[in-house]
């Protein structure tokens, strides 16, 4: 196909990159962690990881997964914030020869039973704030080895130890729990996995450019979320694509230790995973923020040393733009502002561009691209609004229902092929059969309209789906947990338009029982649904608008609302 976007390529951004050069995502770490020993990799809490220690303790806690004898691509989940456990657990199942399944911290206890259901983890690292969760499904999962990390683990011994005190005393932030032990099931904690991994010696992976390197979790339509399956290639793709687009920008810091790269996103999210492998692949430094919600504390870290590429959602720009002591900082060494994850607004974009002197670019990608498909250039020197160009190796067209390319300027759904788009979904046959076209495209669902420049401007969105801070929330999910709240006949989910989320979810409910209130709703929303799926508007109704046939008309409901 005719590659229109290439003519606007910034000057040194290659047309494409070699996802080939590496067998693995382990054998680029190794390279990386053998060019960059005595670099720092990763700040918090003011404690520094090198990526020299970076390599030793990866290769530990490695090496002692490989001594449970778990299969061949078997799956471990990794429940972590952002906190030096994660690089250190990410690197070790990669290493190992294993596949990351990334959960996030916050999910209950039934969307975390899923996960791991159909996954089929057999092993899990997880935070001691989040084990509680855990105990109540662990039993009705795969899992027979659990590594417990604190908080505190990879923060130096004195001050490390007064971390995870306060964390589970005085913040009481470890609510009580008890794994079972049945059926052979092992629990031992962070450090003593990496102090019997020690005595082992960590053997090289034996995995080809195809095998999974992770299994990225997204919402699905049939109301349960799926697994897209990222090979290693698919990383490795992903990784230099992002290299090559921020080389431009970045290339002002000089030496790339230098660069400081801002992981406030959570690093389970595929936005804030892909730079972190970024800052790996150039030995860059991450400083991480385990409560990026917390904006003064933020605030104090950016403060400490300059920052060079933030990455955020707009939600984040603008908590930030809100706070007094940020619009005090430095930005002279601010080379990337990155918007993805929800659509960036061009109020957002024009203040942080006056507050900073920074453009503010808007990227474009899903779980199943690896984050990144498309992106503005960094050299851009005005929010664009639209989602930018397609990135080296990536070829996007606009499709009609059939599957027909469309000429610039109409609207269709946008679809994407590249090295590093996904090869399907986990153990999804049929979902995968109407994900890609007859000519190797993915459909994405969003709808879009691309220029003569090859820029793409999305216009609508196919599927229900709802963008909550950038986390993608599917309506049937939302409404079968709401179906099962006693005194709920029917049900329906829609996003509303909101000043700070982007979109918030509102929940449309005919009753069976007249006297269910708001409050029972929202009661069993907020215990079966992590925080950004909980509904923030909830309407009842007599009745809800239906096709012929019976099914609920939601842009019936998105128009009223």
């Amino acid at each position: 196909m005719d590659r229109i976007w290439l003519k606007n390529y910034p000057p040194g951004v290659p047309h494409d990159v070699d996802a080939d050069q590496y067998q693995s995502v382990a054998q680029m770490l190794d390279e990386s962690f053998a060019r960059h020993a005595d670099r720092p990799f990763s700040v918090c809490m003011d404690r520094w990881l090198s990526y020299g220690a970076l390599d030793r303790l990866s290769g530990q806690l490695g090496a002692w997964l490989q001594g449970q004898g778990l299969a061949p691509g078997a799956r471990v989940a990794i429940m972590l914030p952002n906190v030096p456990q994660f690089a250190v657990t990410m690197a070790a199942v990669l290493r190992a020869g294993y596949t990351c399944v990334n959960v996030n911290p916050l999910y209950t206890a039934r969307e975390l039973q899923h996960q791991l259901q159909d996954s089929g983890a057999s092993a899990i690292v997880i935070l001691e704030n989040f084990a509680h969760t855990l105990a109540e499904v662990v039993e009705h999962s795969a899992v027979q080895h659990v590594v417990i990390a604190s908080m505190g683990d990879l923060l130096g011994p004195w001050y490390g130890r007064w971390i995870s005190f306060a964390v589970r005393h005085l913040a009481k932030m470890v609510p009580a729990y008890e794994l079972p032990l049945a059926g052979g099931r092992q629990v031992l904690s962070f450090k003593r996995a990496l102090a019997l991994g020690a005595r082992r010696r960590l053997r090289p992976a034996q995995v080809t450019p195809d095998t999974p390197a992770f299994l990225q979790y997204t919402g699905g339509t049939t109301g349960l979320s799926k697994g897209a399956v990222l090979t290693q290639r698919n990383i490795i793709a992903a990784t230099l694509q992002a290299e090559s687009w921020f080389s431009p920008a970045l290339a002002r810091v000089g030496d790339a230790g230098r660069i400081n790269s801002i992981a406030a996103l959570p690093l389970y999210h595929i936005f804030a995973l892909t730079l972190c492998l970024l800052a790996l692949r150039q030995g860059s430094r991450l400083t991480l923020i385990p409560n990026p919600r917390d904006i003064p504390k933020f605030v104090e870290v950016l403060k400490k040393r300059p920052f060079h590429l933030l990455p955020a959602v707009n939600t984040l720009f603008n908590a930030l733009l809100q706070n007094d002591r940020f619009r005090q900082l430095d930005f002279s060494q601010l080379c990337v502002s990155q918007a993805g994850g929800m659509a960036a607004s061009e109020s957002t974009a024009q203040q942080w561009h006056r507050l900073t002197g920074s453009t503010m670019i808007e990227g474009w990608g899903m779980s199943e691209t690896c984050a990144i498909g498309t992106n503005n250039p960094v050299n851009a020197s005005s929010f664009s609004g639209s989602i930018g160009l397609p990135l080296p190796g990536i070829d996007i067209a606009i499709k009609d229902d059939a599957g027909a390319s469309l000429a610039t300027g109409h609207a269709g759904e946008i679809c994407i092929r590249g090295p590093n788009v996904m090869p399907g979904y986990w153990n999804q046959p049929e979902e995968n059969a109407r994900t890609f076209t007859a000519d190797g495209f993915m459909r994405t669902g969003d709808i879009g309209i691309m220029d003569e420049g090859g820029y793409t401007r999305i216009v609508d969105r196919k599927k229900d789906m709802i963008l909550v801070s950038g986390f993608n929330v599917y309506p049937n999910e939302l409404e079968q947990v709401v179906a099962l709240c006693p005194g709920v006949l029917e049900c329906a989910a829609v996003g509303v338009p909101d000043e700070a989320q982007g979109e918030a979810i509102k929940i449309f409910v005919v009753r069976s029982d007249p006297a269910l209130t708001e409050d029972e709703v929202a009661r069993h929303c907020h215990d079966q649904l992590t925080g950004y799926k909980r509904p923030r508007y909830i309407e009842f109704r007599d009745e809800l608008p239906k096709t012929n046939v019976g099914k609920i008309l939601r842009r019936e409901l998105r128009a009223h609302a």
